[in-house]
């Protein structure tokens, strides 16, 4: 079986033999909270070209990600990719909306040529032969794979990143730490500069979860706005794909060149008629002027620690000096009872097809083959176990399993959130994404307590962003939630971007 994090060395080793062939005069190029913005006005000036940059930011991963151990597989061809649009953009004068800008995609979103692993042996040596549909349209904007990054194997973990092929994932600020899951890879790698932008995927946590352990910004958009098509999945009927960023700004550059109907996934067809012109128009510095934002209390103040309610509370204060009707303990009639049984594990049929679409393998067909193939996390044999052993609704199985617009579980939880929100005149409602801080590696299964992300979006459908809110002792990043309408993403655009730029939490690890 493959060694990726072998491979990842002996790839690093190579590209950094390419920096002594690098184009003359380059300059040190600070790569610390660097934008898309800021990358493409370099680029305008000719202060320095992509292949410089990709340069950059392969010689700070060969100097950091051993630290974190946040990647897992350097895109050999990335240097070449960005030389190719240097050329573009020296005869054309134009920039793609993401031309030139390195991007980190987890390990379980099909790269052409690049494993995707999904963390686990079973795919160690898969390779596809082509693009996912979201990887198709970011590569038509410009962007370059420059690494895959490591995740919590299958995805299963929302606490922590850790899988067979590459091992386990620290928290870069503070290196005891987890990262949380599943896409803690990306998070990690993000959130310490190892590239521009980020995806990872998110069935009940995992944009939001790492994006907040790692002082990031992480969109879960609505059920169907973005393409889940050739991506490894865990639950499709929850799974969304999704940017992980340090500012809203270069997280909406994403969310615009993704957004839109895949014809190989049928949910998709949903967003059709609901997408803007752009989303960008939609950054608006005070966007939270006049808004009306619902506090979750019902959340919020479930077993939270005392750090993240000073910090909650504060953020609350903040959106009020901005100009925010902060409505304060909203309720949602009969939640507790609403929010039961809305898991169903469709794990074994979900992966089945993917086996079957995608890996081709008479050897790797079903579950019980992936078993077979084995697994050095105890955490993901558990799990595989169980889910050999369990499929369907959780309870009351003779309930169809659905997707957001057609289970009828779904609906009437959905039904009841929206409803509370028209009848106050909400733009959305807030709480933390967690309630408590991240977890010690050691001890990640005792101290996973305080998701707040598993609780509401998945089920519903509904869009929730989450932005920085500060850091607690330690070190340790927390996150705002903003939960909104279907189809709201402008408003949370709007909301997230004001708090944001009111706020400024976001600060570089130090590594």
């Amino acid at each position: 079986m493959r060694n990726f994090n072998y491979l990842l060395s002996g790839l690093l080793i190579g590209i950094s033999l390419v920096s002594c062939n690098s184009p003359e005069g380059s300059v040190p190029i600070e790569l610390e909270e660097l934008t898309v913005a800021q990358i493409h006005d370099a680029y305008k000036k000719s202060e320095y070209s992509s292949e410089q940059l990709v340069q950059a930011y392969l010689d700070r991963i060969t100097q950091l990600n051993d630290t974190i151990n946040a990647l897992t597989t350097i895109n050999p061809e990335a240097l070449a990719i960005a030389r190719q649009l240097d050329e573009e953009f020296e005869n054309t004068g134009k920039l793609r909306p993401l031309h030139g800008i390195p991007i980190i995609v987890k390990d379980n979103i099909n790269t052409n040529g690049l494993p995707t692993t999904a963390g686990a042996l079973a795919l160690g040596d898969f390779i596809p032969e082509e693009d996912a549909f979201i990887i198709q349209k970011l590569i038509k904007a410009g962007a370059i794979i420059i690494a895959k990054s490591n995740m919590a194997e299958w995805a299963f973990s929302p606490m922590h990143s850790e899988s067979s092929t590459a091992g386990t994932t620290r928290n870069p600020y503070n290196l005891d730490f987890v990262p949380a899951g599943s896409s803690g890879g990306t998070g990690a790698a993000i959130a310490a500069n190892l590239g521009t932008i980020g995806l990872g995927t998110d069935t009940g946590n995992s944009i939001r979860g790492p994006s907040s352990h790692n002082a990031l910004v992480g969109f879960r958009t609505t059920l169907g706005l973005v393409s889940r098509s050739a991506i490894v999945p865990l639950y499709l009927r929850n799974d969304v794909v999704g940017p992980m960023c340090r500012t809203v700004e270069d997280a909406v550059r994403v969310l615009e060149v993704t957004a839109g109907y895949d014809p190989e996934d049928p949910l998709t067809k949903y967003s059709e008629g609901k997408i803007p012109a752009n989303y960008s128009q939609f950054l608006i510095k005070d966007g939270l002027k006049g808004a009306r934002i619902g506090v979750f209390r019902t959340l919020s103040e479930k077993d939270v620690d005392p750090e993240i309610s000073t910090l909650f509370n504060q953020a609350l204060a903040d959106m009020e000096r901005m100009g925010a009707v902060v409505v304060d303990s909203v309720e949602v009639k009969d939640f507790e009872t609403l929010r039961q049984n809305q898991w169903c594990s469709t794990f074994r049929e979900d992966l089945e097809s993917f086996l079957r679409t995608y890996v081709k393998r008479d050897t790797l067909k079903t579950l019980e083959d992936v078993i077979r193939v084995g697994t050095k996390s105890e955490f993901a044999k558990s799990r595989l176990s169980m889910f050999a052993e369990n499929k369907g609704r959780w309870e009351n199985p003779e309930v169809e399993c659905g997707d957001a617009y057609t289970d009828v579980l779904r609906i009437a939880y959905r039904e009841a959130i929206e409803k509370m929100m028209d009848s106050l005149g909400l733009d959305a409602i807030v709480y933390p994404t967690w309630n408590n801080k991240p977890a010690r590696i050691l001890a990640f299964q005792e101290e996973y307590k305080g998701d707040n992300s598993q609780i509401i979006a998945p089920h519903t459908g509904q869009p929730a962003f989450t932005v920085p809110m500060g850091f607690s002792s330690g070190n340790l990043p927390a996150g705002l939630q903003f939960l909104g309408r279907m189809y709201s993403e402008p408003t949370l655009i709007k909301l997230t971007y004001s708090y944001e730029q009111g706020t400024k939490h976001r600060k570089a690890p130090v590594l």
